[in-house]
């Protein structure tokens, strides 16, 4: 799987975890430059606490584009750490 924004590649893994049909990649997939992090959080009842990513790429910014659980809780281990996107703000490709 791989996820573009403005064109450059930003995340690559063949690797993801699929939970509730998002994909969701391993943190040594993306490339941290292109990733800030924003103040936003969200809770799922049964992932927990989920943090937020904005991306910026030459300019263009895309805000909370992708999410992460840090310490998620116990049924959504497999994803801690791994980040997820808004397919409306980014291109998921396989």
């Amino acid at each position: 799987m791989k996820v573009l924004f403005n064109q450059q590649l930003i995340a690559d893994s063949n690797k993801t975890e699929v939970v509730e049909g998002n994909h969701y990649f391993p943190p040594e997939a993306i490339r941290q430059e292109f990733f800030k992090e924003s103040s936003t959080h969200t809770t799922c009842p049964w992932k927990g606490q989920a943090s937020y990513y904005s991306l910026e790429v030459a300019g263009e910014k895309a805000s909370d584009a992708a999410w992460y659980y840090p310490e998620p809780k116990q049924a959504a281990q497999n994803i801690k750490g791994y980040v997820a996107f808004y397919s409306h703000k980014v291109q998921i490709t396989e």
